[in-house]
């Protein structure tokens, strides 16, 4: 599981005194343990922790953008860091070209079919704007 893999790297990371690797990787850990640990807890699988990793890199993305702002550029690179070491961990997205490849070849090509389709069968691994882009766009 990723989670296992994210504590190898913890430790690697405890031992190589980084403490930016150590920082991200102790945040998502510690999210980790919170819903394991909520009330309607459940077995946690992959998919759990990826959905933890995007919401984690979606938060560092506005992080850097406010350093960004004041111009605190260490920070910044220091936050594209941890998004580079938590990335690792996401499966691949699929292209604009891939996404209107698939589109193609659905039958029923309305707003909502289309977004159920890929909501189904494609949720890790696209982003639903990207999908309601291309779609807009066909």
């Amino acid at each position: 599981m990723i989670i296992d893999e994210i504590k190898k790297l913890n430790i690697q990371a405890i031992k190589d005194k980084d403490a930016v690797a150590r920082n991200i990787l102790g945040i998502v850990m510690n999210k980790w343990m919170l819903l394991e640990r909520s009330e309607d807890a459940k077995e946690l699988t992959d998919t759990d922790m990826i959905n933890i990793l995007k919401k984690t890199i979606k938060q560092l993305c506005e992080e850097a953008e406010n350093y960004q702002k004041v111009g605190n550029l260490e920070e910044v690179a220091n936050i594209n860091r941890q998004k580079e070491i938590l990335s690792v961990y996401l499966p691949s997205e699929l292209t604009e070209a891939e996404i209107r490849s698939i589109i193609e070849g659905l039958e029923d090509k309305s707003i909502p079919s289309v977004m159920a389709y890929f909501g189904e069968h494609y949720k890790d691994n696209c982003d639903r704007a990207v999908v309601m882009k291309v779609l807009k766009g066909m």
